[in-house]
């Protein structure tokens, strides 16, 4: 609508008034922004990622979506439409997982599942696994591969405002080789399995490579995720052997790159990890059998490191479980999943750079946080594993100019738990309140509803 057609100031403001006796918000008037709402949370600690230390009592003024200021003390600003008390709690920046996959949960029934239930289906429980990520404080999440670019949708609604649950990065459907941890078919009888393409993200070329990453371009994705080595949950026979050529992954990499995206690398094998490497991946996702000479090329490199050891801790207890997963995944992940701890540890003593990831969806979502304590007991300090779910995993994103920190101009993402995680890790586990884009969607330890 073109406000000049209504010839005065006045005019606009009978107008506006008009549409807010109705009940509709100003917001929604074309070209009428309603005033950014003032909150103010009153932390009794803050963790400051940034300078690696804990705060005493911190004021942190939030106007509408973003921190506009962090103060120390408690101080009430003027005009604060509303204030949040949480002088009992430590609050720190919206947690971030780099490794989700929010449209799926494994169970005994997963591989039956698949001829049973439709894309829909999939869709549906997505929106229950998002809202459970989001209440268990983790704000922002990279979905690191889905079945039919389901969670593009996931992503768009929650931007939408439709759905409640964290701030997605997707890359759609992972690109692998024929019979390789992507191929989807893998296991099927030989009618079913066909012979998938780059549409389905199964590549035997650089040009299959190519068109590949242009086709996720196409469809709207915000980052690729690669298969160069062989998986544990899929039906093949290997979990660690090297599925993508050089020559595939540098393809690959150089038209992501030119179409500004980042790439993450699964990769258990040390010769697949170290063709991503030199290929110019972004990240190594879980990285079990990480070798000396790999560390040394991921530092040289500035490769990110994503262990995901709860996975690891996770598939191997359930091996044990007769029947839980097929023999030939339940042999992979008994020799492979016990590994991803020592791993960890030894990439944090050589000094590889560590984001936090978790693979959910190998286990049930929502409890993302018992990756914390598994870091520690790979000899990380809690510090670093809490920078690993803040700044560090913003930096891998590329996204710390938004989020990653509670700083003035960065989206007003905030979480908070009852003591100090710093000195008990384990508290992680019990966020009892969460804001999203200066929206509560938890406070004292319940959520709150919100209404689409």
């Amino acid at each position: 609508m073109n406000w000049t057609n209504f010839g005065s100031r006045n005019a606009v403001l009978s107008f506006t008034l008009a549409f807010a006796a109705t009940g509709t918000a100003m917001a929604e008037v074309p070209g009428v922004t309603a005033p950014a709402q003032v909150t103010a949370i009153h932390c009794g600690h803050l963790l400051d990622v940034l300078a690696g230390k804990m705060l005493g009592a911190t004021t942190i003024i939030v106007e509408g979506k973003r921190i506009r200021e962090v103060v120390a003390g408690s101080k009430s600003p003027s005009g604060a439409a509303a204030e949040i008390d949480l002088l009992d709690e430590t609050c720190l920046p919206g947690l971030i997982d780099s490794h989700t996959h929010l449209s799926d949960e494994f169970s005994p029934t997963t591989y039956t599942d698949d001829f049973h239930w439709n894309l829909a289906d999939y869709v549906v429980r997505s929106t229950v696994y998002a809202r459970r990520t989001l209440l268990a404080g983790f704000t922002t999440v990279r979905n690191v591969g889905d079945k039919d670019n389901e969670t593009v949708a996931l992503r768009n609604a929650i931007n939408a405002g439709l759905l409640v649950g964290p701030r997605i990065f997707t890359a759609g459907i992972p690109i692998g080789s024929t019979g390789g941890h992507a191929d989807p078919t893998d296991g099927y009888r030989s009618d079913l399995a066909g012979d998938p393409g780059p549409t389905q993200g199964v590549i035997n070329s650089a040009d299959d490579a190519a068109k590949a990453v242009r086709l996720h371009y196409k469809l709207n994705d915000d980052l690729i995720k690669i298969m160069p080595s062989g998986g544990v949950l899929d039906q093949s026979s290997s979990g660690d052997n090297a599925q993508l050529t050089l020559e595939e992954i540098k393809a690959i990499v150089n038209t992501a790159h030119d179409y500004g995206f980042t790439v993450a690398a699964h990769a258990h094998g040390a010769e697949a990890i170290r063709r991503a490497v030199l290929g110019g991946v972004d990240s190594i996702e879980h990285g079990t059998f990480l070798d000396d000479q790999d560390m040394k090329l991921m530092k040289e490199h500035g490769t990110w490191y994503v262990p995901t050891i709860i996975a690891g801790d996770f598939v191997a207890h359930k091996a044990a479980i007769p029947g839980y997963y097929p023999p030939q995944v339940a042999a992979k992940a008994a020799a492979i999943g016990p590994l991803i701890l020592n791993t960890a540890s030894r990439a944090y003593k050589a000094g590889v750079k560590i984001a936090f990831g978790t693979d959910a969806g190998v286990y049930p979502h929502g409890e993302n946080a018992h990756e914390f304590e598994l870091m520690v007991q790979a000899g990380m300090p809690p510090l670093f594993a809490l920078e690993a779910a803040t700044r560090s995993a913003s930096q891998l994103l590329k996204r710390d100019k938004d989020i990653g920190s509670v700083s003035p101009g960065k989206f007003a993402d905030v979480v908070a738990v009852p003591g100090n995680p710093t000195e008990n890790i384990s508290l992680m586990k019990q966020v009892s309140f969460v804001m999203k884009e200066g929206v509560v969607y938890k406070r004292a330890g319940r959520a709150v509803d919100i209404a689409p």
